[in-house]
Order: structure tokens, then C-alpha cells, then sequence
């Protein structure tokens, strides 16, 4: 089973609850220790879970349902809804894959392990997984582009006669918001984005690199493993109050891009103001405060053509319903030149700006910062 997280912070609604709900598991997560248990089941468990996340991968890549099947527990309630939605994830990719015109030719699972607790073959494991998804366009098949996802997981595992399936999982969703893609007509896509080629952002500013480089360092699970998949511990972490967002966008452009505090945008000790902390509010403080402009507002037929002209340290902001619930901050672009972002909820790293967010009624801000 999944949790799916409001991205910012609300009150006094069910999904604010279910974000808090939510948030409290990944932070046990990132704080618990492994738990006592012998190093020979822990092995076991460990190798386990690899070869399951490897196997899922390699079924999502075939489109292959039925080996998707063998890994869970369908004759629970809570392994049924796990494999049900593993269907709808390797769906999603598949779909997105014909909208933008290039194929999937690895998903690489990298777990970590937090804890694990358990015995005589029924064990709950907290782990984290960087996932590499590498993908070519199809007019480029020897050019491979590489994009990071990290996901926060508490995992039901049983051993029954020999065979590890998953009884029950609960993680962030980075497809959460991607449900009807398949009902969008994706030809002209296709055929815009396979037309475009390489952009040249040789040239850009210093600042705006720096900014790059520090959404790599600190995009959590998404990152690398020499950077301990963390956040900067400098900050707070706000998924506990519904999302993290727009507090590591403002510090990419702060401690990136050295843009300065002031009395409507800052963080110090005593917490974050609404410009900092809130997805809408920081769109609005960027927008309105004459720091940043607007490129192109709309749903993705509005604005996908004008998204070629996003550079390292712009933003995306996610609207739903009329509310702004999530940003994204621009890092790069692919072999094809499309806009690549890093941000966390979940954590990301160098993905396509789209991938995720395919839903027809979700409405795209992209927007220059002037740096």
C-alpha cells in the first residue's frame, strides 16, 4: 500500500493528516538505526530485498505483469493494492515512454537499509532506494540519459517454502499524479520533442552552476552515494508539516545561487517565513518580488514547446485545483535538450520535468529566475 503526500503544508483536512502520517514514517526512515538481529538472517533479508526491487525493475522494463504478480501477496488486501499499483506505475512509464518518444533500457534499484525487525521468516524492513532510470531518445539509441528518483520504504516481506514475497509496502510515490496520461493524444508530442537537439548551457552563469551543484549534493535519496542521501542537515526538514519543496528550492537559490535573505523571503533558527517554506507563497515572493518571471503557464499542450527555454536554476511550479502543491528546480536538460529538475517529495535528481505529473488537470508554471 502507498501513501500519497500533499506536497504543501495545509491544516485541518484529512490529507494534511495523511501527509503527517506519511512524513513520520520516512522520517523513521532516515533516523532509525538497524535494529538487533543476527548478521546471517540479516544478509538473508537484504539479499532478499535486492533481487525483488531488481526483479520489479526488470518487469516494469518488460511491461511483463505477471512477474510483477509473483512478487506479492495477493491474497492479502494490502499486498493486492501494493501489485495493483506497481501495474498502474509500469503503465505510466510505458505511456510516457510513447509521449516522449524514447524507451526505458535500464531501472537501477540502489537500496539502503535502515532497519530490520522480525524472525522465523516474516520481517518489516525500512530502507531507502536510489533508482537510476536511463533512457534514450529514439532518433538517439547509442545516446543514454540517466535520472534519478529516491523513495522512502517500509516493507512487509514473508518467506514461504523458499520464496520471498511482499505482504505489504508503504512508500512516497513519485507517480502519484500521472493517472491519465493515457488518454492524452501523444503524437505531436512525440514529434515536437524528437525534433529538438542538444542545448549548449556551457555558458551560463556561475551562479546558476552552483545552484546545480548544490541540488546534487543535497536532493536526499536521489543523490549520490558519496553524498550519504541526505538533506543538509543546516535545515529543517519539513515532509513532518506536508513537504519539503520550497524549502530546498529557496536553499538551492541561496546557498547556490547567493540570493540574499530579506524580511519577506529568509530562514534562521526561529523557522521559515511563507516565501521560504510554502510552495504558492515562494512562486508568488519569486514572481511578484521582480526576481524571477513567468515563461509559460497552462496545462503540458500549453507549455511544453516553451519548456526548452528553462535554464539550470529556473522553476517549475505544479498547480492542482488552483493551488500551487509542489516545486521543482531546473539542473540540466537531456541529449534532446528537454528540462531535466531536482527537488524533493520525492526526492529527485536530473528528471525529466514531467515525468510524474501527467495529469490533465495539472497546470505548469515555468518560470526564469533572474539571477
Amino acid at each position: 500500500m502507498i501513501f500519497f503526500r500533499k506536497l504543501k503544508p495545509k491544516s485541518k483536512n484529512s490529507k494534511f493528516l495523511l501527509a503527517i502520517i506519511c512524513s513520520l514514517l520516512i522520517i523513521m526512515g532516515r533516523s532509525f538505526e538497524v535494529l538487533a538481529i543476527d548478521e546471517a538472517t540479516k544478509e538473508e533479508v537484504t539479499k532478499a530485498v535486492n533481487e525483488i526491487f531488481q526483479k520489479r525493475n526488470k518487469a516494469i522494463l518488460k511491461g511483463d505483469a505477471e512477474i510483477i504478480d509473483s512478487i506479492y501477496d495477493t491474497k492479502s488486501k494490502y499486498g493486492t493494492w501494493a501489485m495493483e499499483h506497481e501495474k498502474k506505475k509500469m503503465k505510466y512509464l510505458h505511456n510516457w515512454e510513447g509521449k516522449q518518444g524514447v524507451k526505458f533500457v535500464d531501472i537501477i534499484p540502489n537500496t539502503v537499509i535502515r532497519y530490520i525487525k522480525g524472525s522465523e521468516g516474516k520481517y518489516s524492513v525500512n530502507l531507502l532506494c536510489s533508482t537510476e532510470y536511463k533512457y534514450s531518445y529514439d532518433n538517439q539509441p547509442d545516446i543514454i540519459n540517466s535520472s534519478r528518483i529516491g523513495t522512502y520504504h517500509i516493507l512487509n516481506l514473508n518467506n514461504t517454502s523458499g520464496e520471498w514475497i511482499i505482504t505489504k509496502e508503504w512508500y512516497t510515490d513519485p507517480f502519484a499524479d500521472s493517472l491519465d496520461l493515457d488518454n492524452i493524444k501523444t503524437d505531436s508530442f512525440k514529434e515536437f520533442i524528437l525534433s529538438q537537439s542538444t542545448r549548449d548551457l556551457s555558458t551560463i552563469k556561475e551562479r546558476r552552476l552552483k545552484a546545480v551543484e548544490y541540488a546534487q549534493k543535497y536532493c536526499g535519496a536521489a543523490s549520490e552515494e558519496q553524498y550519504g542521501y541526505k538533506y543538509n542537515k543546516s535545515y529543517r526538514d519539513y515532509n513532518p508539516q506536508g513537504g519539503d519543496c520550497a524549502n530546498f528550492a529557496s536553499q538551492i537559490l541561496f546557498e547556490g545561487g547567493k540570493f540574499r535573505k530579506n524580511g519577506a523571503w529568509n530562514y534562521d533558527k526561529s523557522g521559515a517565513t511563507r516565501a521560504w517554506l510554502n510552495a504558492d507563497g515562494f512562486k508568488s515572493y519569486m514572481v511578484n518580488s521582480g526576481r524571477a518571471s513567468v515563461i509559460a503557464y497552462g496545462s503540458y499542450d500549453k507549455v511544453f514547446k516553451a519548456s526548452y527555454k528553462l535554464l539550470p536554476g529556473d522553476f517549475v511550479a505544479y498547480e492542482k485545483k488552483g493551488d500551487i502543491t509542489h516545486i521543482s528546480v531546473v539542473t540540466g536538460a537531456d541529449s534532446n535538450g528537454y528540462s531535466l529538475v531536482s527537488c524533493h517529495n520525492t526526492d529527485r535528481y536530473n528528471v525529466p520535468w514531467d515525468l510524474g505529473w501527467s495529469d490533465k488537470k495539472i497546470k505548469f508554471w515555468l518560470v526564469r529566475v533572474h539571477f
